[in-house]
């Protein structure tokens, strides 16, 4: 249900409240009372975003590309961000001007930023590894939130992230996850097809994606100075340390700040399993992998070879391989007693009676999904701080994709299959 607007008067106390309440705890978040809750955003109000990391996926995914298109039929402004780099929050905010016609302003440090006066939602887009920090750090500062996968890198902080998230969007906290493929017309259509039960009854599930070399390679550069950098914002709670241009810069190859491509392109293909089907949360897994071809000077440590297997309550297991080394296609296939949906192209999935024991000759040949119209991921989220609807991939599809991801870093790590025990919220090994 939607939240009334506030009279000026009103809005204006309430902001002040909710300023003192952001600055007071920025260090150390709390829960904020039902007097304090996220503002009311009307119709007509400019939408005061924040943008917590910069990088490329915070400069163009979140912004140029993501929330920017829709300025024409929104009405926001992004007037804070928080980078450790420099040159990060320069480009970006060069970005912002040529949008808005001012700069926004700039921190080194989220909790710089959260203390700030006058915003209503803020943007995640940081490193994998401090995601969890983040989101909790916001929810509890009642913003409206948009974060990107995958949710978290480790189970105790995935739960109290999660504990905070849902008390922020029981007080009104709009929070969308940046899982978008579920957003896509032709992944619509493709749940509406398994649900209608046009290819039966799904026995297993497929994901293999191959790339001629790892990703993080395209993120090195060593020219980063290390007084541009807030190297200890950077590391978080991980291990101090001497800087590393090559580290902080291409993050994504080593896996105490990214586990690899499980959690990494696993997390949309989980969670566009997840919605596809409507299932619930696994029951068990296995994974394994390693650094098997890309062993060089950079001392990478994130898998080049991983894949991972997880058994799912409804009957089916579920797979996705990662290879990097030789770049022969990919594919992402659901089958069923009566035919095989194929996601190879998110935009344009196909079908078939193809190998359906059970099927009944109302699939003729290759079919494509029905597109069901659905707005972009990101208007998404814009639409619904204004109607108070549930954003497509809400807090809980976080929670599914990450307790799935962690399931398979746990036994990638241990060498054991792992369990999730639900009573508990944790992750148990055979």
């Amino acid at each position: 249900m939607t939240t009334p607007a506030l009279p000026r008067r009103d809005f204006l106390k309430t902001s002040a409240a909710l300023a003192t309440a952001a600055a007071g705890t920025a260090l150390t978040p709390r829960f904020l009372t039902a007097a304090e809750r996220t503002r009311s955003i009307g119709a007509n109000d400019r939408i005061r975003i924040a943008q917590i990391g910069v990088g490329s996926r915070g400069k163009g995914a979140h912004l140029e590309k993501g929330i920017i298109p829709h300025l024409a039929a929104t009405n926001f402004e992004v007037v804070a961000i928080a980078d450790p780099w420099k040159q990060a929050r320069s480009n970006t905010n060069a970005l912002i001007k040529a949008t808005w016609g001012r700069e926004a302003k700039e921190f080194e440090s989220y909790q710089d930023l959260l203390a700030m006066d006058g915003i209503d939602a803020v943007m995640i887009a940081s490193p994998d590894f401090h995601h969890t920090t983040h989101l909790e750090a916001v929810a509890k500062a009642r913003k409206h939130i948009y974060v990107e996968k995958p949710l978290a890198t480790e189970m105790d902080k995935l739960v109290r992230a999660y504990d905070a998230a849902k008390a922020a969007q029981a007080a009104g906290s709009i929070i969308q996850v940046g899982t978008q493929l579920r957003s896509l017309p032709g992944i619509v259509g493709a749940r509406q097809l398994v649900k209608d039960g046009v290819i039966g009854k799904i026995t297993r599930i497929d994901e293999t994606r191959n790339s001629e070399r790892p990703y993080w390679y395209s993120y090195l550069n060593r020219a980063v100075k290390k007084e541009d950098v807030n190297w200890k914002e950077f590391l978080g709670d991980r291990k101090a340390r001497p800087f590393n241009a090559t580290q902080y810069s291409a993050w994504y190859g080593y896996y105490e700040f990214c586990q690899g491509p499980v959690p990494q392109w696993g997390a949309h293909f989980l969670d566009l399993m997840h919605y596809v089907t409507g299932c619930g949360l696994p029951e068990s897994c296995m994974c394994m992998g390693g650094v098997t071809y890309w062993k060089d000077e950079n001392n990478f440590t994130a898998p080049d070879n991983v894949i991972a297997t997880w058994n799912y309550p409804e009957g089916f297991m579920v797979t996705s391989s990662n290879n990097f080394g030789n770049f022969s296609g990919n594919s992402r296939k659901f089958y069923g007693d009566k035919g095989t949906l194929a996601v190879d192209n998110w935009n344009a999935p196909t079908y078939s009676a193809d190998g359906g024991p059970k099927r009944d000759g109302k699939i003729r040949g290759k079919m494509n999904v029905e597109l069901i119209p659905s707005p972009d991921h990101f208007l998404n989220w814009l639409q619904c701080m204004r109607d108070g609807k549930t954003p497509n991939a809400n807090i809980d599809a976080g929670y599914q994709h990450a307790v799935a991801v962690l399931m398979a870093v746990i036994s990638y790590d241990t060498g054991k299959k792992t369990f999730y025990d639900a009573a508990k919220r944790q992750i148990r090994t055979a």
